[in-house]
């Protein structure tokens, strides 16, 4: 049976507003996270970053303020930890994501996540 898809979107984010009209013009109604409303959890984005084959930071937005006050630029940081303050700060997390049947893909540009659908 396949999966929902899901979207972490964040409405104000054109590129997540982009991406969810994508998957809508296909037929695709999908599970909508607002994740600065409802966070994934350091497991969830642990998961989500084993599909994409990334890396914490390569999932961070590494301008944001938390980012800097935080000290997540700190190379002796581990994955752990940063997953947890992704997690406990959500607009670290960069958007929009999208996981379908255990694959997942950043809008960014919103056509990339034509790859897993």
């Amino acid at each position: 049976m396949t999966e929902p898809t899901r979207i972490f979107h964040n409405p104000r984010c054109s590129k997540s507003r982009q991406t969810l009209e994508l998957l809508n013009e296909r037929g695709i109604e999908p599970e909508i996270i607002r994740y600065l409303e409802t966070p994934p959890t350091a497991e969830e984005l642990g998961n989500i970053l084993d599909m994409l084959g990334c890396q914490p930071r390569e999932l961070m937005r590494t301008k944001e303020t938390e980012y800097r006050e935080r000290g997540l630029d700190n190379p002796e940081l581990s994955r752990e930890q940063l997953l947890q303050a992704m997690s406990e700060h959500p607009k670290l997390i960069e958007r929009p994501i999208v996981v379908r049947n255990n694959k997942a893909a950043l809008g960014r540009p919103p056509e990339n996540v034509l790859t897993i659908l």
